[in-house]
């Protein structure tokens, strides 16, 4: 089922999420099929439960939405449920990224050029595995919204204070989206 994206301003987007009960296995693919279903309505690249309104450590990413910039994303598509940070590269990189739940805002972004993370798919099968290049920054994005950290917290000062404005308007309702969106 398609549902609306969450825009800023929206509360469940601040809220750390707890971790997805293993146990309920039928809402966990039901909510992951969700996911799905939006993030493909949306053509956007990575999308994390708090921004269909769950608050749940949930996240998917779909490679497939920026392979004609990436091509060796294509078919890379990864469901993480209750995803762990496990270790971090040292090498740091600077990209700029947008997010669906702040629309027609970007800005560069420092993080890690490589991580390992734990997790379970979507067949609740226990995984680990290391990232590294533009799939890293998917993850990363989305594992931040599972913290309830916004890429627009992570931009450097004087950009946040650049792109504050065009935030204010989102969070105002005051911004037209090309897929189901709501404030709340």
């Amino acid at each position: 089922m398609i549902r609306p994206i969450y825009l800023y301003g929206s509360k469940v987007l601040r809220e750390v999420a707890p971790e997805a009960d293993l146990t309920k296995k039928e809402e966990i693919a039901a909510l992951v099929q969700d996911l799905k279903d939006t993030l493909k309505s949306s053509e956007g690249c990575g999308l994390a439960a708090p921004q269909i309104g769950v608050s749940s450590r949930v996240l998917i990413v779909d490679g497939d939405a920026v392979a004609d910039n990436y091509p060796y994303l294509k078919g890379f598509r990864r469901t993480m449920i209750n995803p762990v940070l496990v270790s971090e590269g040292e090498g740091r990189c600077e990209f700029s990224e947008g997010c669906l739940s702040v629309p027609g805002v970007y800005g560069d972004v420092l993080r890690p050029e490589s991580i390992t993370v734990e997790y379970y798919d979507e067949t609740l099968t226990k995984r680990r595995e290391t990232f590294d290049k533009f799939g890293c920054r998917m993850i990363q994005h989305e594992m931040s919204h599972l913290d309830g950290v916004l890429f627009t917290d992570l931009l450097a000062p004087i950009r946040r204070k650049i792109v504050a404005r065009k935030i204010q308007r989102v969070a105002a309702g005051k911004v037209a989206t090309a897929y189901q969106s709501k404030i709340k």
